[in-house]
């Protein structure tokens, strides 16, 4: 009962939908690639998976028409990142939220080609749009590492070990980021895997994943992102494509 009133809760906010959302549209893609590539038998079951899996991810994008202005706040309160000691952290997050705030625009006009809205050539704002999210997440990548080693390197350098005067509270706040740190960047290797898969081919594996692949990593990626999310308790974050 318990669980179900923590669902409850978590759905009535957008990001708690639309995590719940991806989650589903990648696991649909896992099952119903392996049904269509692995079971001849059972294709016509993983053919409809597939399809219901694409249009979780056609909601998703049409949710998305109304993120920029949550992504310009997040970017506006971040600045240019005073609040962060490190300079190259704080240069990859101020380029990291561009990225994101120029991703956006980019998927509204594709989105708005296919609909017939506009008349421009769709192919070339998805790949736009794709290029932005995959940098964005290249960036956090460089961001998680830089983290996870200023972090390690702060936990156990000479100092600390010497004096041993490191705040027990302290140490496991530390020890707390170092591992959100990990799985962010375990979800990012993901999610920019599959993204340099939706890049023209030609582009290092772009176009090269099976069907039921992407569906695993988006399903990794977005479990993760369940998990943080479960752990953070709702604090404020960015919109995720």
């Amino acid at each position: 009962m318990a669980a179900l009133t923590g669902l409850a809760s978590a759905l009535e906010s957008y990001r708690g939908r639309d995590r719940l959302i991806r989650t589903l549209g990648y696991c649909f893609q896992l099952v119903g690639g392996v049904l269509v590539e692995r079971c001849p038998a059972r294709s016509e079951v993983g053919t409809r998976l597939l399809t219901l899996s694409s249009q979780l991810s056609h909601c998703r994008t049409v949710l998305r028409l109304f993120d920029d202005v949550a992504m310009f706040i997040y970017t506006k309160q971040y600045g240019l990142g005073a609040e962060e000691e490190d300079i190259f952290v704080r240069c990859v997050s101020v380029l990291g939220n561009l990225a994101d705030q120029l991703y956006y625009p980019c998927e509204h006009i594709a989105w708005a080609a296919d609909a017939k809205i506009l008349r421009v050539d769709s192919a070339r704002w998805w790949t736009l749009s794709t290029a932005f999210w995959g940098l964005s997440l290249l960036l956090g990548i460089a961001r998680s590492l830089r983290m996870i080693l200023m972090l390690r390197r702060r936990l156990r350098g000479p100092a600390v070990a010497f004096t041993s005067r490191l705040p027990r509270t302290k140490r496991r706040a530390m020890e707390a980021q170092v591992h959100s740190e990990v799985l962010t960047l375990l979800s990012n290797v993901a999610d920019l895997a599959n993204a340099v898969h939706w890049l023209p081919p030609g582009v290092l594996w772009a176009g090269r994943f099976p069907l039921w692949l992407v569906g695993l990593l988006g399903t990794v990626s977005s479990l993760l992102s369940v998990y943080q999310a479960v752990r953070a308790g709702g604090q404020a974050e960015a919109p995720t494509p």
